[in-house]
């Protein structure tokens, strides 16, 4: 088979395995502990969290270990917003957003908060006119994704938070869909919560980490003990942490800039493939601003579920859109949010993702399955 889903999950790289086999055979201690165990487990712990701060080019301290984007996301937007309330109780975000950021806001406005949901345009973009029409004095958080996990999208990030050092509403973005694919500095763009999910980037899943800028005060999401210092309790995952380091290091920023350069050429290999068939199909998204390795089509008038069982049949993983509701009957919300409800695009859209381990050969196959299985379906 061919994994062509990589926007959903991402395959562990051999090294990555090693380290994670490694850890948990061999340093089983408590990070917490005093004795030689625990101070051997705390040492993996910190080298794996300066690894991963020196990435996103932050302090060590600014890290937060967790389970991962959506612990992250929830962590961000629930704790900004309770500790915030006396201030105001109106948030932003877009209509676009992960499950874990929407969910996250439509419970918040069963506690009384007042939600935004910013509109795109049909390139599924967001003007940055367009959240400065919607602060409020009493906004007191704007959380916008860094790049849409079904289109690709690079929305407009460092120029929000531009916008944002006139504004006192604290800046959470969920990366989990950019971090390891282009270089992000917290810092200099001024946000001040980042989400970070180890299973997009060739890491072990059930891991991730939150960026929190040290000027901003939150009250600890998890009680318990005292682990990372007091804000997040639970004992730490060292395993998966240190495998997680370890996938990060394979992604410095040059290894970045030079993935996306390949996986651009296979997105535009799968578009010339379709275009010399003859093949009616549709790019949904931004060219200029996207991440190269997500390429979402429409075929008009195909059947999207249809498509992606015969091609699982044929041996190619793709997915309808994102991985957290390809479950569900549901339409897609980022199309239905760039098109409109009646469109018919969310029924015919796919989505194919590059990663690890793909080769040209195998989006040239690709491309032949592709061609012949909407020949015979039309």
């Amino acid at each position: 088979m061919v994994y062509l889903d990589h926007a959903a999950t991402t395959p562990m790289r051999p090294e990555v395995v090693d380290v994670l086999t490694e850890v948990s055979k061999e340093i089983f201690g408590n990070p917490s502990s005093v004795h030689g165990y625990g101070r051997k487990a705390h040492e993996r712990l910190e080298n794996a969290r300066g690894t991963i701060a020196k990435s996103i080019h932050v302090k060590a301290d600014e890290i937060i270990f967790n389970s991962g984007g959506t612990e992250s996301d929830n962590t961000a937007i629930l704790s900004t917003a309770l500790s915030h309330q006396d201030k105001g109780k109106h948030v932003i975000t877009t209509q676009i957003e992960h499950p874990a950021v929407l969910n996250t806001m439509r419970y918040l406005e069963t506690l009384g908060f007042e939600v935004t949901y910013l509109p795109v345009d049909e390139k599924g973009q967001l003007a940055v006119e367009t959240v400065k029409a919607a602060l409020r004095p009493d906004t007191i958080l704007v959380s916008i994704m860094f790049a849409n996990n079904e289109t690709g999208n690079l929305l407009p990030i460092p120029e929000i938070g531009a916008l944002l050092q006139e504004h006192p509403a604290v800046f959470h973005t969920d990366a989990v869909q950019a971090y390891g694919k282009v270089p992000l500095f917290p810092h200099e763009w001024g946000i001040d919560l980042l989400s970070v999910s180890g299973h997009k980037i060739n890491g072990p899943k059930g891991i991730g980490f939150l960026y929190k800028n040290q000027s901003l005060s939150l009250p600890t999401f998890l009680h318990g003990g005292e682990q990372e210092e007091k804000r997040r309790a639970g004992t730490e995952n060292l395993a998966a942490i240190c495998a997680m380091a370890k996938a990060i290091e394979c992604l410095p920023e040059t290894i970045q800039t030079e993935n996306q350069k390949k996986y651009g050429q296979f997105s535009d290999l799968v578009q010339s493939c379709l275009k010399k068939a003859g093949i009616t199909f549709r790019v949904n998204g931004d060219p200029d601003h996207k991440l190269t390795h997500i390429l979402n089509l429409q075929f008009p008038g195909l059947s999207n579920e249809l498509l992606l069982v015969h091609l699982d049949l044929k041996g190619y993983a793709i997915s309808t859109g994102s991985a957290c509701t390809a479950g569900n009957v549901e339409p897609s919300h980022v199309l239905e949010a760039m098109y409109g409800k009646e469109s018919s695009v969310m029924e015919e859209s796919i989505r194919v993702s590059f990663g690890y381990g793909n080769t040209k050969e195998e989006v040239e196959s690709f491309c032949d399955t592709l061609i012949e299985t909407i020949e015979r379906l039309k």
